[in-house]
């Protein structure tokens, strides 16, 4: 049976008392704090704490949730089973309604400080199809790909709260043709459709962290868009890996749904062969029944499925940890791109224009091979909640300016 919570419409729009994701919001004249959101509200934690109703260690009265997700997941438990008995019994009503907000009245703001960020390629269809892409003639996966979840290091700085303008990036490109490169504003911009999971209790350098000991050190997940310049990245990458084409600007949602409301959504993953070597393997299914969806302009562009990524998160942590590098609270691991085998679940423009050879058809009959300035892309997904119910990441959104001079 699903838990009912007294906030009225909160049963809708999958923000019900099944998920409780935390945020950070502000209103004017007022400091940042720590909220969790409630149907169309935001409750407010800060004050909720200050009038006693929830246990007060100054996690909330903060512009950040690091302190909160430092605490450690017994804490991080007690709030939530708190949170859910103030807002399904109806003795407490009097003494919570008046901290809850209309998100309409809020400004939601980046949720946690980013202390590192690192990025996947777990999707074993986008891999393969950008494999087929670039090397046609070639096996499309390396031989590394499947004894390991491939990544790079991307830039902290540059990871922004969803609805930062994102500015067209500059570099070196070399356009197919043109015997030397050139310099100037990206041609090729693309989105990249991913869910992230940020790390709360750090762990100790020189040990990794096992894939059983994800919920330990991680507090909840993210949508992530790596925003990608797709002629620099083409360009810079002969031999190492992604640089400027990447690091320009990484969109993150707004809200943090914990682990907790996502256990009902975990299933098994593909099957992985060759078997992981043991440090990855898993005792427990994690892969996540998630579905997202990707508008540009407010047209659907694609709607790809987690549940098909060949690495889990669990794997992610273990291997990004494996030679000793240490935790951080506030470290934030995003999946790579998220495709599935048809071309409408492709989570990329790269992959859906197929670069540039077959342009992208939206509703509206216009088209596009990769983002042209002015294009918003609002990228949202669900899960299965509790009991039936089905809960919202939110969404993450930017809109692409013009590249400055």
């Amino acid at each position: 049976m699903t838990t009912v919570s007294w906030v009225e419409g909160s049963a809708d729009g999958g923000f019900g008392v099944e998920n409780l994701p935390y945020g950070i919001f502000s209103r004017p004249r007022e400091l940042p704090r720590v909220g969790v959101a409630i149907g169309d509200r935001v409750l407010d934690l800060a004050e909720l704490s200050a009038a006693g109703l929830v246990e007060d260690r100054r996690y909330f009265a903060s512009g950040s949730l690091n302190a909160f997700m430092v605490a450690g997941r017994p804490a991080w438990q007690a709030n939530r089973d708190r949170l859910t008995d103030l807002l399904t019994d109806e003795s407490y009503r009097d003494r919570v309604e008046p901290h809850l907000i209309p998100v309409a009245d809020v400004e939601l703001l980046r949720p946690f400080e980013v202390a590192d960020y690192v990025d996947f390629y777990s999707s074993e269809h986008h891999a393969t199809n950008t494999g087929r892409i670039f090397r046609p003639h070639d096996e499309p996966l390396r031989p590394n790909w499947k004894r390991l979840p491939v990544g790079y290091h991307g830039r902290a700085g540059t990871v922004y709260p969803s609805g930062t303008p994102i500015i067209r990036p500059s570099g070196q490109r070399r356009t197919p043709g043109d015997p030397e490169p050139s310099y100037g504003p990206s041609l090729r911009l693309d989105f990249e459709a991913e869910v992230g999971f940020v790390a709360g209790v750090p762990s100790s350098a020189g040990r990794g962290v096992p894939a059983g000991a994800f919920r330990d050190h991680v507090f909840g997940f993210v949508l992530v868009n790596d925003w990608s310049a797709r002629d620099l990245q083409a360009w810079e990458s002969q031999p190492l890996g992604p640089f400027l084409g990447k690091s320009f600007a990484t969109s993150i949602s707004s809200w943090v749904v914990p682990v907790a409301a996502l256990e009902p959504a975990r299933v098994s993953p593909p099957v992985q062969d060759p078997a992981p070597l043991p440090y990855l393997r898993c005792d427990e299914p994690w892969g996540l029944d998630l579905y997202l969806e990707v508008l540009i302009n407010g047209q659907v562009a694609t709607r790809p499925q987690f549940a098909s990524m060949y690495w889990t998160p669990p794997q992610q942590l273990a291997h990004a940890t494996v030679n000793g590098a240490p935790l951080r609270t506030g470290d934030l691991f995003a999946s790579g791109t998220v495709s599935g085998p048809e071309r409408d679940q492709r989570g990329c423009m790269l992959e859906l224009s197929w670069n540039g050879r077959e342009p992208l058809e939206l509703a509206d009959g216009t088209e596009r091979t990769f983002l042209e300035d002015g294009d918003t892309v609002t990228i949202r997904a669900q899960a299965p909640g509790a009991s039936g119910s089905r809960i919202t990441l939110g969404e993450v959104t930017g809109t692409v300016h013009p590249a400055q001079p």
